[in-house]
């Protein structure tokens, strides 16, 4: 079985997919507006070695809004952006994050799963390839459908400024 590992430029504002050390495909994505960091309430995404600890969101419609990494039961729509402007959107997917360094972003204040970091999909006008979410690391609906279907709860992310 090939061993996928998900590695995650900052810097460069991608994603990519590796099969045996090998890339598979490659997406864009939106990393933290505040750029790259481990504390927690910084909005910052954190760096450093980390594993897929859950996959949520399995068979939901495109457009899913989760809150609280469960579906809402809302589909994302312009009209809804107007009725909830506050809201950092979640859509379709999620996969949620889990540091492996204690210290840098395991345990503590610096506890990746417990700031509830995660690669995930959002509003199809949301730019990609530039900074500008919470901490999170954004994508396509239809890259975090495509990425969500050939990886497990398990596989290695890398994240590196």
């Amino acid at each position: 079985m090939p061993e996928k590992t998900i590695y995650i430029s900052i810097a460069g504002q991608c994603l990519q997919l590796l099969e045996d050390g090998e890339v598979v495909c490659e997406f864009p994505v939106s990393t933290a507006a505040n750029g790259p960091g481990e504390e927690k309430g910084s909005n910052c995404t954190p760096r450093g070695r980390h594993v897929v600890r859950a996959k949520i969101g399995k068979g939901c419609p495109p457009d899913t809004v989760f809150i609280g990494r469960r579906p809402t039961g809302e589909i994302y729509s312009p009209s809804l952006r107007t009725a909830f402007p506050g809201r950092d959107w979640i859509l379709t997917r999620i996969l949620w994050l889990s540091g492996l360094e204690p210290g840098r972003n395991r345990l503590g204040n610096v506890d990746t799963m417990r700031r509830y970091i995660y690669i995930h999909g959002s509003p199809d006008d949301v730019a990609m390839g530039v900074p500008g979410s919470h901490g999170c690391v954004r994508m396509r609906n239809s890259d975090i459908i495509e990425l969500f279907d050939q990886v497990e709860a398990g596989t290695k992310v890398l994240i590196e400024e």
